[in-house]
């Protein structure tokens, strides 16, 4: 973290005395030791990814773009840098003026340490506020590694989200449930909120209406708000295996 603190400095002193801004560059090259050095405890990518690449380090870079799938999609996490991966990075890159190029290099990766902290989760959410039921991410209908890794995923998608919305605050009424949880509080067998992947939203500056619009741009195919039974108070976002949109009182 303290090492991303220092590098926006840098920039900003390096750029005492000139004429005229750069234009934005394309993001190809190599990744170097410097360029990587600004990595926190997280995260570091030790390569430039483009199209055809294929690793772990491909599938972690899905992970952070995966709320740039464009409208109605969802960006698969198979760690194979196909073009739809290609197309989230352009996303990524035009949401931060980056050079849109669909290239992961030293600048999209620079962007992406400065989103995150060193836990791996971007820095406006926080695994505490998607699990407001146990410590430990326990008792669901997934193991507790994985429902927390789809929390993880939840909150990169909320981030871009966050972000397309002008960076206002998105309030987080909770996330995982464990099968105690959701029987407390009377949620549906199936729940999605079983498998760490559900987050309900409050309104916020956004409204529920405005959340549940927006977030069909963000890889959510789970889509509950105002209109459907029981959702009158939230707006409620998640993953499935085929789309479920519904929020008729906002045109969804």
């Amino acid at each position: 973290m303290r090492l991303r603190l220092v590098l926006p400095l840098l920039a900003l002193m390096a750029g005492f005395g000139s004429a005229a801004a750069a234009p934005v560059a394309a993001d190809p090259g190599p990744v170097t030791a410097g360029t990587t050095a600004a990595a926190d405890a997280c995260y570091s990518w030790g390569r430039t990814l483009s199209q055809g690449a294929s690793g772990d380090d491909v599938r972690q870079l899905q992970i952070r773009v995966a709320g740039y799938p464009g409208y109605g999609g969802v960006l698969a996490l198979d760690g194979q840098f196909g073009a739809g991966t290609k197309a989230a990075v352009t996303r990524f890159q035009q949401a931060y003026g980056l050079g849109a190029d669909g290239i992961a290099g030293p600048a999209t990766f620079a962007k992406i340490y400065q989103l995150q902290d060193d836990d791996c989760t971007p820095v406006n959410f926080t695994y505490a506020e998607l699990n407001r039921c146990n410590s430990d991410w326990s008792g669901g209908n997934v193991s507790a590694a994985t429902a927390k890794a789809n929390a993880l995923v939840s909150m990169w998608k909320l981030q871009a989200m966050r972000h397309a919305m002008g960076d206002r605050p998105i309030v987080v009424n909770g996330g995982f449930r464990s099968v105690a949880c959701n029987n407390a509080v009377g949620g549906a067998a199936a729940s999605r909120h079983l498998y760490g992947d559900a987050v309900d939203l409050g309104a916020g500056a956004q409204g529920f209406c405005g959340l549940a619009q927006q977030a069909r741009n963000h890889g959510f195919s789970e889509i509950l708000g105002p209109g459907y039974p029981g959702h009158s108070d939230h707006t409620h976002v998640a993953h499935r295996s085929s789309r479920f949109w519904s929020a008729s009182s906002c045109g969804i």
